[in-house]
C-alpha cells in the first residue's frame, strides 16, 4: 500500500510537469480615450497595451554559491531533517537504530545527510548541464496557481541563456543520490529497493520545500523572483518595454 502511495505521488508530480503549459503575454487594455477634441488625428480604436517583456539573466557564481547554502545549510534543511527523524522515530524506521534521544539524533543526522548529498547532486548536475538550479516565485495570483506552479517546479527548471523553462534532470534524479548514498551507512538489509522507496519520499519533500519558497520564505531565491524596472543581481527577470 505505502509503494502505491509512492507511485500515484510521484506520477502526480511528474504529470504536474509534463502537462505545464508555456506562460503566455497578456495585454493589458490601455487608460481611457481622451476627450474627441484631441483625438482627431488618431484612430478610434481602443489602444491595447502589452505586458512589459521578460528578460532574464543566470545567476552568477557567487549566487550560485549563496543558493546551495542555504538550501544545504539554511533553516528548511534542517527542518526537513528534523521532520524526517521524527518521522522515522516515531515508527522506528530502521528498528536497529533503536529508541531514545540518542536513536533521534542518529536518524535526524542521518536525514540531514541525505539532504546534503541530494542538494549537492541537484547543483552539481545543473552545472554540468546547464540548468538553473534556482527557485522562481511564480509571477502569477491566486493560491491554485502558485501551488501548481510549485509542483512543476519540482522537475522542471529554467535551462540555458534564455532561462526556458524546460524538464530538469538534475531535479528528478537527484533526490535519488541521495538515498542511495544513505545505504552506505543504513543497516546492510537496506538494498537498492529501499533507496529507490526513500527516493520517492525525498522527491515529495523537495515539491513541499518548493511550497515553502512559494508561499512562506524564499531566502535568498526571494532576489531572482520578482520582476524589476532596472537590470540588478544576476538570475533576475527584467521588465522592459518593447
Amino acid at each position: 500500500m505505502k509503494r502505491c502511495r509512492q507511485a500515484h505521488l510521484l506520477v502526480l508530480i511528474i504529470g504536474f510537469a509534463i502537462s505545464s503549459p508555456k506562460a503566455m503575454a497578456q495585454l493589458t487594455p490601455a487608460a481611457d480615450l481622451p476627450h474627441a477634441d484631441t483625438v482627431a488625428a488618431r484612430s478610434s480604436s481602443v489602444a491595447v497595451q502589452p505586458e512589459p517583456i521578460l528578460i532574464y539573466t543566470r545567476p552568477t557564481e557567487k549566487e550560485k554559491l549563496r543558493l546551495f547554502e542555504f538550501d544545504a545549510f539554511g533553516p528548511y534543511a534542517f527542518a526537513k531533517a528534523t521532520f524526517a527523524g521524527g518521522f522515522q522515530q516515531a515508527n522506528r524506521e530502521p528498528p536497529e537504530w533503536g529508541t531514545g534521544w540518542d536513536a533521534f539524533g542518529v536518524r535526524v543526522a542521518s536525514s540531514f545527510g541525505i539532504q546534503l548529498v541530494t542538494t549537492t547532486a541537484r547543483y552539481g548536475m545543473a552545472e554540468i548541464l546547464h540548468e538553473d538550479a534556482a527557485y522562481y516565485r511564480c509571477e502569477c495570483k491566486g493560491i491554485f496557481p502558485r501551488t501548481r506552479h510549485a509542483l512543476v517546479s519540482t522537475l522542471m527548471g529554467r535551462h540555458g541563456k534564455d532561462g526556458e523553462y524546460e524538464f530538469s534532470y538534475s531535479g528528478l534524479v537527484s533526490p535519488y543520490v541521495g538515498t542511495m548514498s544513505a545505504l552506505a551507512w543504513y543497516p546492510s538489509r537496506f538494498g537498492v529497493k529501499d533507496g529507490f522507496r526513500m527516493g520517492n519520499y525525498n522527491l515529495a519533500g523537495q515539491a513541499v520545500q518548493n511550497l515553502a519558497f512559494e508561499f512562506i520564505y524564499g531566502g535568498p531565491h526571494t532576489l531572482f523572483s520578482h520582476i524589476s524596472r532596472s537590470k540588478s543581481q544576476g538570475g533576475t527577470a527584467v521588465a522592459q518595454n518593447p
